[in-house]
């Protein structure tokens, strides 16, 4: 074959001198050489150059977008974002911020609630309970340092174990194992506390007492499902409801029983500090489906702790009547029923047991007159007939109410009666520091006695993806159902997110308390449900509309909160916080490092922190937050690393006050 030619030789051979002069040692180097330094730039940006260990709790994303499932932050190589010079909007930004590092306070702080202190409270009037009203430090007052857990705090039992038990080294205080002792409500085992589920009307547990409810009311089919305990002692009420798709959100007063609040939150049960005195309670109006008072000994027939004597003709219950609405010319009487009323919807019920309830039963030990107790329930009648609400059934311990569904035959009877009238403010959603007022709160106007005020709200769970009434009527000035159902879609999208870069996040059990700074409509808990955790969604008191009545309407719970004060609860409460442009919104209102101090007492050691803003605002945020014993990063948004608005993710780390020295 030699001679021979092919197809191919007349193309390949002007090639060869070519490949003849091609020194391939140079080839290879320059090769080598590039992808050197096109790896180690990478490596650079990604954080590769940095020895500290970030807590596995964590996980992040580089510049470049990657898929969900990404690694933790341990020994990953994630990228750490640095926006500080490529981003600042101005000089000071691009600076280095210097971290100053926040002192720790005294042990004895550990359990401090700035705005409801004992101290401070005792300079402010015991009459109507107005000194356990939240009563806030003034700037010069407000704590630099950092509350410690107690000594030998541990993370708290997961789900649903805590409803059950919880470290006594967490909430060491056994004041209420020896004045609840016969009530069953909480015993001390060794190193734990054990809640059996008892109560002071419910010897046979709540299990067996929401059973008794059940029968006079539907708790199952889904039209019951926010409920607000009052009085909630460590809120074994609330934590039964949840196996009936109830939440409730319980409250007590800070010191009425030593810690019952702070046990309630322990065992992973929606609870806050609060109390009926003088002010509104800080929920919009017709936002609880249920009202519930188990021997909470509030005085419902009373605007205050003051009492009236009976008369001769207090056993007469029409002549009671008239003599009651005479009582509220002066506006004295049945002030806390109408704030109860003001905060259920229309068709919701309040129930009654304990004092006075079936008195002929327990009145001697009750230790009270039959003739007081007898005037106590004619009064409470009286005032529920004058909201016009039904009393639906007295069965042995439990009475039940139910406010109307629109205030058509209320307003018309009402000319026949002296007392009270309709209000005549013009938001009753306000509750804010907002003083409680004797009247009825009017329900929306509607045009024939079957319709429902405000429009009628799904069953649950329908309720949670609809759109709520006070939308789809217009009632939430520049929010449209698009985009409700457009905002209940971004949020799955994020919280989806979330739970790729916070590993924990979709752990079953890892996180159950979540507070949401500025919960907008709801669409972050929305995006939860299906996760064994609640979630508290705060509207700040700037927000604008207020939205907080549409989220109970999604069937969610949730309070007003002025983010430059304290929270009503107590510290190490919530195991992961979300803040939404929450420092935008409060940018010159008040200091980020008391927002970031507030947020250190009440998160648990261990617990996350998600925040979404602008970059300059996060860069601002992690110099500070990095000098509280937070391990934090800035990664990008979830569309993608072109956009100004950053998410930083950070954890607090575990850490106790000392334990206390032998010599003391």
């Amino acid at each position: 074959m030699a001679g021979a030619t092919s197809p191919y030789s007349g193309v390949w051979k002007p090639y060869r001198p070519y490949w003849k002069r091609t020194n391939f040692f140079q080839l290879s180097v320059v090769t080598f050489l590039c992808s050197v330094s096109y790896f180690l730039g990478i490596w650079q940006h990604g954080g590769g150059g940095s020895t500290s260990v970030i807590s596995p709790i964590l996980s992040a994303i580089s510049c470049e977008r990657n898929p969900a499932g990404l690694d933790s932050i341990h020994g990953s190589g994630a990228a750490t974002l640095d926006f500080t010079v490529h981003h600042g909007a101005d000089q000071a930004a691009a600076e280095p911020v210097a971290v100053r590092e926040v002192p720790a306070c005294d042990v004895k702080y550990s359990e401090y609630t700035p705005c409801e202190d004992r101290d401070r409270s005792l300079r402010f009037d015991r009459d109507r309970l107005i000194y356990r009203e939240r009563h806030c430090p003034e700037k010069g007052e407000l704590l630099k340092c950092l509350i410690p857990a107690p000594p030998g705090y541990k993370n708290p039992f997961p789900w649903p174990a805590s409803r059950d038990m919880a470290w006594f080294s967490n909430v060491p205080h056994k004041e209420l194992t020896v004045e609840k002792a016969v009530q069953n409500w909480i015993h001390v085992d060794g190193d734990k506390f054990r809640f059996p589920g008892g109560g002071t009307m419910f010897p046979h547990g709540a299990d067996a007492y929401i059973d008794d409810i059940n029968r006079l009311i539907p708790l199952r089919d889904g039209s019951i499902r926010t409920a607000v305990d009052t009085g909630c002692g460590v809120a074994s009420w609330g934590a039964y409801l949840l196996s009936r798709n109830v939440v409730t959100m319980s409250f007590a007063p800070r010191d009425s029983h030593e810690a019952q609040v702070q046990f309630a939150l322990e065992r992973g049960v929606p609870a806050i500090i609060g109390v009926l005195a003088s002010i509104r309670l800080p929920y919009p109006s017709r936002a609880f489906d249920m009202a519930h008072c188990s021997r909470c000994l509030i005085p419902w027939q009373l605007y205050g702790t003051s009492t009236h004597s009976p008369t001769a003709s207090s056993h007469d219950p029409l002549c009671f009547i008239f003599l009651t609405s005479i009582r509220f010319l002066d506006g004295k009487d049945g002030q806390y029923l109408m704030e109860i009323d003001r905060i259920l919807r229309p068709g919701g019920y309040w129930i009654l047991s304990g004092p006075p309830i079936h008195w002929k039963k327990h009145w001697i030990g009750w230790n009270r007159t039959k003739s007081d107790l007898n005037s106590e329930q004619s009064a409470i009648e009286a005032v529920a007939t004058s909201l016009c609400w039904t009393k639906l059934i007295e069965k042995g311990d439990i009475a039940i109410w139910q406010k109307p569904i629109n205030h058509l035959a209320c307003k018309s009877n009402r000319k026949f009666m002296i007392s009270p009238q309709f209000c005549q403010s013009n938001n009753p959603d306000t509750a804010w520091y907002t003083k409680m007022e004797t009247c009825i709160t009017p329900l929306p106007e509607v045009a024939n006695v079957d319709e429902i005020a405000g429009g009628e709200i799904r069953k649950w769970p329908e309720r949670l993806t609809a759109v709520p009434p006070r939308i789809a009527t217009g009632s939430l000035p520049g929010i449209t159902p698009e985009m409700f159902l457009q905002d209940t879609e971004l949020w799955k999208k994020r919280v989806g997110y979330y739970k790729s870069v916070v590993s924990q996040l979709g752990q079953q059990g890892r996180y159950r308390n979540l507070l949401d700074m500025n919960a907008h409509l709801g669409g972050f808990a929305a995006a939860l449900i299906d996760n064994p955790l609640w979630v508290m969604n705060t509207v700040p008191t700037l927000a604008d509309p207020n939205t907080l009545g549409a989220i109970y309407q999604r069937g969610l719970i949730g309070t007003y909160q002025d983010w430059c004060q304290a929270m009503s609860t107590y510290p190490r409460t919530y195991d992961l916080i979300h803040a939404d442009s929450v420092f935008s919104l409060y940018k010159e209102r008040c200091e980020t490092e008391d927002i970031l101090l507030e947020m250190d007492r009440i998160l648990r050691p261990e617990g996350a922190v998600i925040m979404r803003d602008d970059v300059d605002i996060l860069v601002k945020v992690k110099s500070i937050s990095d000098g509280m014993r937070w391990e934090s990063r800035i990664i990008d948004h979830e569309d993608g690393p072109l956009e100004r608005e950053k998410i930083l993710l950070a954890v607090k780390t575990y850490w106790t006050a000392p334990e206390p020295s032998q010599s003391e």
